[in-house]
């Protein structure tokens, strides 16, 4: 059984940048301390590892550490994470498993934490869920085209073109097996300009994974109430 208390913001600044001293190993033995002192894994999640990964990215843009660095820094946080969902499996008996979710990074992004990030917050709320890594643009809208997803988010954290990131959801909704599929944005380059999802055609955007899954659940809500397309103010 896991907790339900929320990272403390002080807690989580101290953390933020031990991804680039500590080894995933260690990282994992503090993750685990927080815990047992019953903080929920959404919160581990949401408060405690994203922030961390979006500070490796600061520590970059701003020249205090180099791209290997950084990157190493992210592995060890995916790996904690990856260690942290097997050890503590979400209740099976939760949600609704009618929803589904496809989530994937931008084919050519080689970023998978956020995606893999938001893909366990849905999965714990009870969504049957898939995400993708490294995809390539023809494999992800095969897969879209053959199979059922209530929603398909798109992690943005690429220097990508509006022009492309257009194309891509109008491919999407030209493929998708699902009627009016729901495509929602986020990551660094949406949360630095949430008036991209206008601009691109999406149908929404949230600046962290727990804001994600509100969105979701408003956007299929909406759909099975036959509700015309609206935005959602969440960023």
């Amino acid at each position: 059984m896991t907790g339900t208390l929320s990272v403390d913001p002080a807690d989580a600044a101290s953390f933020a940048s031990l991804p680039l001293d500590l080894d995933a190993e260690e990282l994992l033995e503090v993750v685990e301390g927080f815990i047992a002192r019953g903080i929920a894994i959404e919160s581990i999640f949401v408060d405690l590892l994203a922030p961390s990964a979006r500070r490796l990215g600061q520590h970059w843009e701003e020249d205090e550490c180099d791209f290997l660095d950084v990157t190493m820094g992210l592995w060890r946080l995916q790996e904690v994470m990856r260690q942290v969902a097997l050890r503590f499996p979400a209740d099976d008996s939760d949600g609704d498993r009618a929803r589904s979710a496809l989530f994937s990074p931008m084919p050519g992004d080689r970023h998978a934490l956020g995606t893999l990030m938001i893909e366990e917050v849905f999965a714990r709320a009870g969504w049957q869920t898939e995400a993708l890594i490294e995809p390539k643009r023809k494999e992800l809208l095969q897969i879209i085209a053959e199979r059922h997803f209530d929603v398909i988010g798109l992690t943005v954290s690429c220097d990508c073109t509006n022009a492309n990131l257009s194309d891509l959801i109008c491919s999407i909704r030209s493929v998708s097996r699902t009627p009016g599929v729901q495509v929602f944005i986020g990551g660094r380059m949406v949360n630095a300009n949430p008036g991209i999802v206008d601009e691109v055609g999406a149908d929404g955007t949230a600046p962290d994974a727990r804001s994600a899954l509100v969105l979701a659940e408003k956007l299929v809500a909406r759909k099975r109430a036959g509700s015309v397309r609206t935005e959602f103010p969440l960023g």
